[in-house]
């Protein structure tokens, strides 16, 4: 996948993780995208860690996100700890 396609499919990601896991976040509209985009990486690089497969096969399968959303939820959940810990 080129870059384009990581940056399009993190952000939907992100939105997608934000709606799975609502409630009110630090952060905003920009945040969440970026959260989105990283998670994306993650989720397809821990697809290969710890399962050994390669989830990140192309923008329209299934694993690829499935991984992207995991990884997004991961990140947001993690980063909502970490905000309400500084507040």
């Amino acid at each position: 996948m080129g870059i384009i396609s990581w940056i399009v499919l993190g952000l939907l990601a992100g939105i997608i993780a934000k709606f799975l896991m609502p409630g009110r976040g630090p952060g905003g509209c920009i945040v969440t995208p970026l959260i989105g985009i990283v998670g994306a990486l993650l989720g397809g690089w821990l697809g290969k860690v710890i399962f050994g497969v390669d989830s990140i096969d192309g923008f329209f399968e299934l694993s690829t996100w499935i991984a992207a959303i995991v990884g997004s939820l991961i990140l947001l959940g993690l980063y909502r700890l970490v905000a309400r810990a500084r507040d």
